[in-house]
Parts: C-alpha cells; sequence; structure tokens
C-alpha cells in the first residue's frame, strides 16, 4: 500500500507557506533468503552427478568395446585351430 502525505504549514508572521509531500510504501521488502543459494546447490550436485554419470558410461563403452574385441581374438584364434586341425586330418587322410 502507497500513501502520500501533503503538509501544508503557513507562518502568519512572515506569510509564506511550506509544502512537504512525503510517500510512504508499507509494500515489498527484498528479503535476503537462502532460497538462491539452495537453487545453485542444487544446480552444482546435479552437474557433478551427470559428469560422473557420463563418464562411468563412457568407462563401460570402452569396457565393452575391449570384451568385444578380446572376444573376437579368441573367436579368430579358435578359427586357426579349427583350421589346422582340419588340415592335419586331411593331410591325415590323404597321406594313407
Amino acid at each position: 500500500m502507497t500513501e502520500e502525505r501533503i503538509t501544508e504549514v503557513r507562518d502568519p508572521e512572515t506569510g509564506s507557506t511550506h509544502t512537504t509531500h512525503t510517500v510512504i510504501t508499507d509494500g515489498e521488502t527484498r528479503r535476503s533468503g537462502g532460497s538462491g543459494w539452495l537453487i545453485a546447490i542444487i544446480l552444482l550436485i546435479a552437474v557433478i552427478a551427470g559428469f560422473f554419470i557420463f563418464s562411468n558410461m563412457s568407462g563401460a563403452e570402452v569396457a565393452k568395446d575391449n570384451a568385444v574385441a578380446g572376444a573376437a581374438n579368441e573367436v579368430g584364434e579358435a578359427a586357426q585351430q579349427v583350421g589346422e586341425a582340419a588340415q592335419d586330418a586331411a593331410d591325415q587322410i590323404g597321406g594313407n
């Protein structure tokens, strides 16, 4: 609420008049609460958590890629052994 007060003072001896305007507001006062800091802390925690989640996901991708490469290498070695066994069998059959 805003209130305006006009005060008029007259001096009978000099005949002068002095007018004062006063505006009084009892409206919104700015409170310095902790909500701004709370939001900033929550955002900081969210950013840190997101960083750790994405870095762990990246590590999981690397581990998965390494596992797939290792399995492919083992399959290749097994295929080589099967090929050598087949060649040995063919040599034994052809040699008899």
